[in-house]
This record gives structure tokens, sequence and C-alpha cells, in this order.
């Protein structure tokens, strides 16, 4: 991408409302901070997304169950889990002109970034979304949106595992909506107040929890990097002792470099038996593990990869977006691999008549459609519906033209080099699948021996 810094990311907020991948929420009222709505190709980008994580962590293995939990729980389980008690920024407000209001951590020095006035001492600010569950507002109906999806599966460990023939180590994988109260947002889609989360947690022997979590910070990275994000762009970045949240004996941060520096993109947890022990003390039930073979009784120990579907989807944008001059002009190309493309196949009639032509290419678009994610698109001239489809990631373009008629043929271009190479209609689809590739992998990558 031949801009840096914010104009990168402007250029692509443009894109992204323009084209109907990201809209500012509520716009015609105004807008609500850090609050967005996904348009038709968004919605497409983060399916993507959201079934290639599934399939990775789920489908393709048989020690991983997925459970959907309730977003409302209750209020017990975040007084255990400590989100009540702990789950909250510094915050310190501008006491000059501006009166905005910042988390302390991401400033530097002690004056307001806005208008240079000076600050109040920071002051904890808890995130969970507060509301009233039932018709009385009062204090023994409050009940939180849950600031993640994990505590869900920690809850539910007991009764996944009676229900299901699995034994420890396994995982309980989740995807799903949370909601943070955050001070300060920015940088578009990245810190949003409504975000959707990818969580799995692995529950293993005390013994071998480090290893596990060797384990999925390399299989984890290794998946970024499957979804086509630059390997420089991408690194595994261990947290000091100062930041490591509480409960946890390690963790790491696969970041990636966004225009304004490297960011978190996913980050990995070895959370110990914090979870369970707390639940179990708290609710008075037994939430142990029995060995099967020893007939040890013990608390599982945990190993937490977590990750935005947000995250992903800017990276992917931002890595993804190339401009370059074509015959001198600027043709602007979002080079999104066929796995995560909105559109994987683009079936354009050269013109809307005669009516045979676009009949034809109707029922071409029909065919192609059961195996590929496409698009039927017979508007403005070849070349401006050849720049949309650049500009929108889809890999291939099949024109039917005049001649399509006669030799029962087609063109297929493609996005990246722009060449074009002439198809029968009989083997269209086969020569599509051979240009796209496979999506996914065949196989579980070697995990290591559960011992």
């Amino acid at each position: 991408m031949p801009e840096s810094g914010s104009n990168r990311l402007e250029t692509l907020v443009s894109l992204c409302k323009r084209r109907g991948f990201v809209y500012p929420g509520s716009e015609i009222y105004g807008g609500l901070n850090a609050i967005y709505d996904f348009g038709p190709l968004g919605v497409r980008l983060r399916r993507r997304i959201r079934d290639l994580w599934w399939r990775e962590m789920v489908e393709l293995r048989d020690d991983v169950e997925g459970i959907e939990a309730a977003i409302l729980m209750n209020p017990a389980v975040w007084e255990a889990s400590g989100h009540l008690g702990s789950f909250s920024d510094p915050m310190v407000d501008c006491l000059g002109e501006c009166h905005q209001r910042f988390r302390a951590d991401h400033l530097e020095g002690d004056r307001c970034p806005n208008c240079g006035g000076p600050l109040s001492p920071p002051r904890q600010f808890n995130l969970m979304f507060k509301t009233f569950f039932g018709p009385v507002e009062d204090e023994s109906a409050v009940v939180y949106l849950r600031p993640e999806t994990a505590q869900g599966m920690f809850v539910n460990f007991k009764q996944v595992l009676a229900s299901t023939r699995q034994r420890v180590p396994f995982g309980i994988a989740q995807i799903g909506r949370s909601f943070r109260n955050e001070i300060s947002t920015g940088n578009f889609i990245f810190r949003l107040r409504e975000l959707e989360m990818m969580e799995m947690e692995w529950f293993c022997s005390p013994a071998d929890d480090a290893r596990w979590f060797d384990y999925w910070c390399e299989q984890r990275l290794s998946w970024h990097r499957s979804l086509g994000l630059g390997a420089e762009r991408l690194r595994i970045r261990p947290h000091g002792e100062d930041e490591k949240a509480h409960y946890a004996l390690a963790s790491s941060d696969i970041e990636y470099l966004f225009p304004w520096g490297w960011g978190e993109l996913e980050g990995i947890a070895r959370r110990g038996d914090y979870d369970l022990r707390r639940h179990q003390e708290f609710s008075g039930r037994d939430l142990q593990y029995v060995d099967p073979l020893s007939g040890e009784h013990y608390l599982p120990f945990v190993v937490e990869p977590a990750v935005g579907v947000d995250r992903i989807f800017l990276a992917l944008l931002l890595d993804a977006y190339d401009e370059e001059e074509v015959r001198g002009e600027r043709r602007v190309v979002l080079r999104l691999r066929p796995e995560v493309a909105p559109f994987q196949v683009a079936v354009l009639p050269l013109q809307r008549k005669p009516p045979e032509l676009g009949e034809l290419a109707r029922r071409v678009e029909s065919e192609l459609r059961r195996s590929f994610a496409t698009e039927y698109d017979d508007t403005q001239s070849i070349g401006r519906r050849y720049r949309r489809q650049d500009e929108i990631g889809t890999p291939l373009a099949v024109t039917i033209d005049f001649g399509s008629l006669e030799d029962h043929a087609a063109t297929i271009r493609e996005r990246d080099s722009m060449e074009q190479v002439r198809v029968g209609l009989d083997q269209l689809g086969e020569a599509c699948r051979e240009r796209l590739g496979q999506v996914g992998s065949s196989a579980v990558r070697g995990a290591p021996d559960a011992g």
C-alpha cells in the first residue's frame, strides 16, 4: 500500500463505506462513537473469517467442542471471575478547555493531548455495560452484557465434559458478541464497544500447560499467515510481568503492524486454574476433573487463544490494499485470498443486449454459484466493472461476450495479473477451481503428545 500512517487508514475507511464493507452506526442520526454496521461486503468477509476459524479450531479437530452461551449471565459469574472488581482501566479527565476523557495508560505526559490542559488524577473505570433484568430497575435486577465469551465456557465445563466423550486435554470454542464500555476508542474498528470474539479454552493437566501454551502460540500464528497476512507484519510478543492479567501465569500477543504501529491481533494466555477454582468456590459445585486412567482429581489448567473478528477484518483489508498505475490510470486492488474474498467469481455480460447474452450469463452465474461465491453485474462499462471487482477483492471475473453465443466459451480474467484466458463453458467450473485453489487445510497440524 503506497500511503503511510493515518492516510492509509483514511483511504481504507473511505473505501469501506463507499463499497459497502463498513458503515458508521446510526449515521443518519449522527452516529454513535465506536459503533459500526457491516454492509453487504463486510458481512461476507466476516462470515469467511468466522467460518475459517471455526473449521480450523473445531471442525478439523476431534478434541474441541463448540458451544453458544447466552450474552446475559447470572451476575455471580462476573463476581467470581473478578470482572466486577478488576475489569477496569485508569481514566483521566481534561481539566482544561475540551473536558475529554482518556485512558491514562494511553497517554504520554501529564497534559491533555487535545488542548494541552491539565489532567485529573487517574481513577479506575469499570468497562462492563450494566442493564436491568425484568421490569424493576433496582440493584437486585442488575445484570451485565458480557465483556468476553470465556466465562460461558468455564461455567459449562462439566456439562460439556458429561455430554461428550472428551477427556482432558480438550477444548471448548465459541464465537459471539461481547461488549466493552471503552474509555477511549479510535483507529476505525480496531477498538470497539460492541465486538465479536472467537475464543477457545483449552483444558489440560497442570503439568502440561506450558507445553500447550507454546503449541497454541505457534498454531495461531500459522493460521493468521494462512489468511494471507504478510509474515513480516506479524510477530509474537510475550507480555512483561507488569502487563500480564492478574490470573495469567504467562501471556503473549500475536501482533500485526498496523498503520499506527504494532497492535494486538490475538492474545494467548496461560490462565492456570484461576477460573475453574473461582467458579468452584463461588458456586459450591465440584468442578474437578477425574482422570479415568489414574483416578487423580484436579482442576485443569487452561490455555486461551482469543481473537476479535473485527481486528482480523481490519488487518486483512489493510494487508490486501494496493494501488498501481495501469495505462495511465490508477487501479485500486484488494489482493484478498479466495478463502476470504467476499466474492470469488464475478460473472459479467459484455452488454445487456441482445437479451440472449444476458440469459446465457445468468445461466453461467447460476451454475457457478453452486460451487463459488458469485456476483452478477451488468451495470456500467465492462472496464468500470472490472475496476469495481478489483477494488472489492474478487479474484476472478468471467466475461460472457458476443462470441460466447457461438463458441460456447467465456473469458476468465484474473484480478492480480489481469491476464485473460478463453475457456469452454463446460470447463468453466474446473478452470475457476484451479485458479482459486482449495479453501482451508486438509488436516490438523501436528499436536503434541497428550502425555
